[in-house]
């Protein structure tokens, strides 16, 4: 398997764009991220998040890359999905007591603007914790302060004991 990834890595590099080896940099970079412990999920490492937590918030950053943009070079809007479903998700399971868990139950997402710029922030705040669900609001900020998307997600609070059996 590494003889066979490292040809793959060297026909890429071979006939790469320096636009093109940016963008490997930009996945290698986050994958080693991953893998030395930098990042938790292979999600957080490709995208370069980083994480911070208050009482009642978490707010994660990442860089903006042409690796994210989509036809349009802005940043494609599932990439904005899943920052916000991540910092949500994230949330609610800070939240949360040992032995639960929560996952995304409705996720619904209005965008505002283009995502471009040097970065995204995204910050999700607590709306209702409730015994089986939670509500959590998420906003998207790119790098001049203006907000690209809101969104609000339902997440269901699960029991891992359960789910485990």
């Amino acid at each position: 398997m590494k003889d066979k990834l490292v040809h793959l890595l060297n026909t890429c590099i071979n006939h790469s764009s320096e636009s093109d080896l940016l963008a490997l940099s930009f996945v290698l970079e986050g994958m080693q991220n991953k893998l030395l412990g930098n990042n938790g999920y292979f999600i957080d490492g490709l995208l370069h998040m980083e994480r911070k937590f208050d009482k009642n918030s978490c707010e994660i950053t990442i860089p903006i890359n042409p690796v994210l943009n989509n036809s349009l070079e802005i940043v494609h809007g599932g990439i904005t999905a899943t920052l916000l479903d991540t910092a949500m998700g994230t949330l609610a399971n800070y939240l949360l007591p040992e032995g639960y868990g929560a996952v995304t139950n409705q996720l619904n997402i209005h965008y505002i603007a283009p995502g471009i710029g040097e970065n995204l922030r995204c910050k999700a705040e607590i709306i209702h914790q409730g015994s089986k669900t939670m509500v959590i609001s998420g906003e998207v900020y790119r790098s001049d302060g203006r907000k690209i998307a809101y969104a609000t997600g339902t997440f269901f609070i699960i029991d891992r004991k359960i789910n485990e059996a």
